[in-house]
């Protein structure tokens, strides 16, 4: 790898706005007094409108909650039953919807540290497997993100600090990983290094494809805090990768989960950990282009969708776009002065938020 250059500024100059007090957008997935609830992720059904969350009850480890809701992120289900072994998740629980090269949808979700193991549903989430390994390896935050590669293969990323991979308990250097399944998520390869830094700890892959087709892009979280975020990029299908590439301070956060709008724009969204922003530690969303990604331009604008009350503890978001354009964020963090975390989900959409954008424009006298 190359060494790295001289960072970029830490901070942004984009418009930032502000939405963390707009209630009405807010609905609040799962609560429990006394009880963390942390880190979920989600997935949208086949119908684009059902959808799954899993969560942890704790910082990462802890049983694994799973909820339902049938009108696209407004109700919520009670607490689903859940095979026994989940009340042994070690680590986030990562949930993907993918289909095998046989036309056979299914449901899969991972849990990691030492060994990764995975759950299976094929009827929608309504029976799981327990969870099992998926081989003699393990990771952190396992698996990040996941895509569907051009010939079929699924190819789903991790990263791990040196302790978990073969269970050796010694830190080392961070990388990131890739391993890849040929028969729609049952079965996974040993795993592959993509990423890694001379100095820089590169961790939490956030995996997007170029509106085109050609290129896939990987977002990282730097977890010294001594450099921004970072990206790679694969023009082969994650056969090979650039160097790590240093983020404007616009994209800089901790675990980038994305989703392309009907008009073709990214929305990002993340915990917000850029070193110079008026909203440390609480949870944002970014929006731009994928051209922006890549020639490292800091995009539109920047949205605040929750107040994060305690430090940078919130903000591993699940990030679904329903039919309408509306896009549902969901995500845990301190939302209330003293309480612990909890689930909350939040809608808006791009055109509602382009015009507080309008508005903030001219209020500030800038010309239109």
């Amino acid at each position: 790898m190359n060494e790295p250059s001289i960072s970029p500024p830490g901070g942004y100059t984009i418009p930032f706005i502000d939405m963390a007090h707009e209630t009405r957008r807010q609905v609040i997935v799962d609560s429990e007094p006394g009880q963390y609830l942390g880190h979920p992720t989600t997935v949208l059904l086949e119908d684009q409108r059902t959808m799954i969350a899993v969560y942890p009850k704790g910082h990462g480890r802890g049983a694994i909650v799973m909820k339902r809701s049938a009108d696209g992120g407004w109700t919520w289900s009670e607490r689903l039953p859940v095979p026994d072994n989940w009340a042994t998740s070690k680590e986030v629980p990562t949930i993907y919807r993918v289909v095998d090269p046989e036309g056979v949808k299914r449901l899969i979700m991972f849990s990691g540290l030492y060994p990764i193991r995975m759950a299976v549903s094929e009827d929608d989430g309504k029976m799981w497997t327990p969870l099992a390994p998926i081989g003699d390896f393990g990771g952190i935050v396992a698996m990040a993100s996941l895509g569907r590669l051009k010939n079929g293969n699924l190819m789903a990323l991790f990263h791990d600090d040196g302790r978990y991979l073969r269970n050796t308990g010694k830190g080392a250097k961070f990388q990131v990983f890739k391993t890849l399944s040929k028969d729609g998520g049952l079965t996974w390869n040993e795993p592959v290094v993509i990423a890694e830094h001379p100095t820089a700890h590169l961790c939490e892959p956030g995996l997007l494809r170029s509106p085109d087709g050609r290129q896939l892009a990987v977002l990282l979280r730097e977890n010294s805090r001594q450099f921004n975020a970072f990206v790679i990029l694969s023009d082969d299908e994650g056969e090979t990768w650039s160097d790590p590439s240093e983020l404007p301070g616009a994209l800089t956060g901790d675990r980038h989960t994305a989703r392309y709008a009907h008009d073709g724009r990214l929305v990002i969204t993340f915990r917000d950990m850029a070193h110079d922003t008026p909203t440390y530690g609480d949870w944002v969303a970014w929006v731009g282009t994928y051209d922006d990604i890549v020639e490292g331009r800091e995009g539109q604008y920047r949205v605040r969708l929750m107040d994060n009350l305690k430090g940078g503890d919130c903000a591993y978001p699940g990030l679904e776009l329903l039919p309408d354009g509306t896009f549902v964020a969901t995500t845990y963090g301190h939302w209330t002065e003293g309480e612990e975390p909890y689930i909350v989900g939040v809608r808006f959409k791009l055109g509602e938020v382009d015009a507080k954008e309008r508005c903030r424009t001219l209020e500030e006298g800038d010309p239109p």
